[in-house]
């Protein structure tokens, strides 16, 4: 049942894996065995060269994704800055092994040719290549498996691929997505170390007799390469979006920003290109601050405080009046009306505990808090109107704090790895997993209404998308969202599956 449902889009990640692994590694076999060849001619480039590879390879990968966003031409959202981030990550082991296996050359072979009369370019392609050909594809081999690995993350930038099922399955608790993710990439990289590793020992046994027969074998190898990079990417290109719809990475977010995706094609007529799983907060708003998205859905609380800086204030409405305003004023992005549900901030823990300790508030939860261990994102951490205020409010004093993906944080309280986590108050995943929201007796949190936000210069070039999305003002009940999370989570419904009856109930 479960193949039945996401064979075509397996097919789909598994192609734009695909796509970014063979382009990815064509720019970086460009870049980097031209580099490893040029620091053995200049011995003085060979550690600043190497040194600053090294330094690229060390920074986490979600830091480099990140950076990627706020550089023009390269960076944003999407597959563009998700090569750029692959081919960073596979220079080292193409630039070091290049550098090496030359280097490895016995010098008395080089003397040889030189006696000769062969130029250095000869000796390079005719004695130098062909001898460290088989160390340098171990490092072609290298780069590839490490970017088949780093692409799954490709899809918290919107890049696609395969990592687009890992994220959704940890959101929500769901092994079959994981491994509908996990099972591909790790066939790609195994058959991508098996065919590279039988291409290596053949061309190692035969390369040396084929270039002296044909001096010009290195180039004819460059360019098959050349267009077997061309093949995937045209095999797999997809057609240039009109209107790009984002969400941030839970199960909510992939529901309200489908409902977005699905109005607009509806309505307008206008192709949507989803990219439903980028990272939190941050990511989106700069996204579509800069058009590189048309819209997505954001909760006036967070809005308010986390983004324009303010205190936490109760009133919905003005909550909802200000953070029109100064979205207007300081972005150029437009608030639409609310879609009619408001999904605060939880303190979510399980309801065998709640019964045990007779505790249902988070006043009373306070006293028994220093010897539990606390599971919560990085934005409820450092947001006003996240962890620091709540403590200060409630006196509460954790013995530990986990900090995780919000995707993790359900596993980790079913798992007894933590005690308390802070969710969502529509999260499908309280019911099926018998937590208890402990209720904020002293009403900490802020309103957080759903509400698109769209760039308005996109909404002045597309007209019909304001109406269309206006259209889904009110449409949404808390029971809705809270089904709709559940049917995701628990029954493992496809999100455009759950949207489209939505839809088609609300006509």
């Amino acid at each position: 049942m479960f193949f039945s449902r996401y064979t075509p889009e397996i097919l789909l990640r598994t192609g734009e894996h695909l796509m970014l692994v063979a382009i990815a590694m064509g720019i970086a076999i460009t870049i980097g065995i031209p580099l490893g060849i040029l620091i053995t001619r200049q011995p003085k480039l060979a550690q600043p060269i190497l040194a600053l590879a090294n330094a690229i390879q060390t920074i986490p990968s979600l830091a480099i994704f990140g950076f990627l966003i706020s550089l023009p031409f390269i960076g944003g959202i999407g597959k563009i800055p998700a090569i750029v981030a692959l081919t960073l990550y596979a220079l080292l082991p193409l630039i070091r092994n290049t550098y090496i296996g030359i280097k490895s050359v016995d010098p008395a072979i080089r003397e040889a040719g030189k006696a000769m009369g062969m130029t250095d370019w000869q000796l390079l392609f005719q004695v130098e290549i062909p001898l460290a050909l088989g160390v340098i594809l171990a490092g072609v081999r290298v780069a590839t498996v490490i970017s088949v690995g780093i692409a799954t993350i490709a899809a918290a930038i919107g890049g696609g691929g395969l990592g687009v099922f890992i994220f959704r399955g940890l959101s929500t608790v769901n092994n079959s997505l994981i491994l509908a993710g996990a099972v591909p990439a790790a066939f790609i990289a195994l058959a991508a170390d098996l065919s590279l590793g039988w291409l290596e020992k053949s061309l190692t046994r035969q390369t040396e007799k084929r270039v002296k027969g044909n001096p010009k074998f290195a180039i004819y190898l460059g360019i098959l390469t050349f267009f077997l990079v061309g093949f995937f990417a045209l095999a797999f290109r997809q057609t240039p979006p009109t209107i790009i719809i984002g969400s941030k990475n839970f199960t909510e977010q992939f529901i309200l920003g489908e409902l977005l995706a699905q109005q607009i094609e509806s309505h307008t007529g206008l192709k949507v290109d989803r990219r439903l799983n980028l990272g939190g907060t941050f990511i989106c708003h700069e996204a579509v601050k800069a058009g590189k998205i048309a819209g997505y859905v954001e909760y006036t609380g967070t809005a308010f405080t986390a983004v324009l800086k303010q205190k936490p204030i109760s009133d919905p409405s003005s909550v909802y009046e200000q953070v029109k305003q100064q979205y207007n004023d300081q972005f150029n992005l437009e608030v639409m009306p609310p879609l009619g549900f408001n999904n605060t901030y939880a303190m979510i823990i399980r309801g065998e505990d709640a019964k045990r300790l007779q505790i249902r508030t988070l006043s009373e939860a306070a006293k028994y808090t220093p010897q539990w261990t606390g599971g919560f994102g990085y934005e409820f951490l450092e947001r006003d109107d996240g962890y620091p205020g709540l403590a200060k409010t409630y006196g509460l004093k954790l013995a530990k704090i986990e900090q995780m993906e919000l995707g993790l944080i359900y596993q980790a309280l079913k798992e007894k790895q933590v005690n308390i986590v802070a969710g969502n108050s529509t999260d499908g995943l309280i019911t099926v997993l018998k937590l208890v929201i402990l209720e904020d007796d002293k009403q900490y949190f802020p309103p957080y209404e759903a509400v698109p936000i769209f760039n308005q210069a996109i909404l002045n070039q597309y007209p019909d998308l304001r109406t269309a999305i206006n259209q889904l003002a009110g449409l949404i009940s808390t029971e809705d969202i809270q089904k709709m999370n559940y049917e995701v989570d628990n029954q493992s419904r496809p999100v455009e599956e759950v949207v489209r009856q939505f839809l088609e109930s609300k006509h």
